[in-house]
């Protein structure tokens, strides 16, 4: 009968299939170390507003930082939910963002598709012309001689057709546009597609990664909407949650403000705090949905030999 000796064999960590030589595992251990303490940091002060909007006013005028709340209270929440004014500066900035951010992806996406294209004449000039609005704009009193000028002061559509096509936006998709291969849109021109058609049916579908990143950066900028919101409306009942929530803020330091517009009372520290979470809840919510595009990939499998 033959002995057989077995060897002792070193258990190595593995990463997609491949042994982590000990230098990648320390530089793995540090790097997630440095993340999260990166990413606990970033926590911290929504952290401390959420705690805040829950505590007491005692405790607040007592505690600077407050991360756990001795004493829960809902008062602040109730507070502010009582009052219509909330309510409509919500709806006047979930109607900004979204119908905003669908007519931006429209149009930019329209655009960069167009201009995307080597033989479109005159491609060079107007990109040319797009790029250089990043650098240097019209500024503040000419944008609004043009505003006054549809008449689309103390109007919504102030808040969205000025800003409808962001420059750097643009320039992102229209990059992406120009990546995906051009012989899937001549494959579907010789199925009898026409440019629209290839457009949405084999373009958009590669570019959902594409779309709901910009979507997500258009949504935030549409829902933080705040200088704009100051230069043209005056009306008070069409004041986004940005605005609403400077006018609190103002009031409840004792500075001058129209008090008028604001059919609340100067609220204590946990009704601001209150109102900075409700303000920045929406998009806490829709970011998880969005996230996963982000690196996912739109030509993965597009391509078939």
């Amino acid at each position: 009968m033959t002995n057989v000796t077995t060897a002792t064999v070193p258990i190595k960590f593995r990463k997609n299939g491949r042994a982590l030589t000990p230098g990648r595992r320390i530089f793995s251990v540090i790097n997630g170390v440095v993340l999260t303490t990166f990413a606990l940091i970033c926590l911290l002060p929504f952290v401390n507003v959420l705690a805040s909007s829950l505590a007491t006013p005692g405790e607040i005028a007592t505690t600077p930082f407050i991360l756990f709340p001795k004493t829960f209270t809902l008062d602040a929440y109730k507070y502010i939910l009582s009052t219509p004014t909330i309510f409509r500066a919500m709806g006047v900035s979930v109607f900004v963002t979204a119908v905003g951010t669908f007519l931006s992806l429209v149009l930019t996406s329209f655009m960069a598709y167009a201009l995307s294209k080597k033989h479109l004449k005159g491609r060079r000039v107007i990109n040319f012309l797009v790029v250089f609005t990043m650098l240097f704009s019209g500024g503040m009193i000419p944008t609004f001689m043009v505003v006054n000028a549809f008449g689309l002061i103390d109007s919504l559509w102030s808040l969205i057709l000025p800003v409808a096509i962001n420059a750097f936006n643009f320039v992102i998709m229209r990059s992406f546009f120009q990546g995906i291969p051009e012989s899937l849109e001549e494959s579907a021109r010789i199925d009898g597609c026409s440019e629209f058609g290839v457009f949405l049916r084999i373009v958009l579908p590669l570019s959902l990664a594409s779309i709901a990143t910009i979507g997500l950066f258009y949504a935030v900028f549409y829902w933080n909407t705040y200088q704009s919101a100051i230069l043209y409306i005056n009306d008070s009942t069409k004041w986004p949650m940005q605005v609403l929530l400077r006018q609190i803020v103002i009031i409840a330091s004792g500075m001058n403000a129209d008090e008028g517009s604001v059919d609340v009372v100067p609220p204590a520290q946990s009704v601001k705090m209150a109102v900075i979470f409700v303000a920045t809840l929406p998009m806490l919510i829709v970011y998880p949905f969005i996230q996963r595009f982000f690196v996912k990939g739109a030509l993965i499998g597009s391509v078939k030999g």
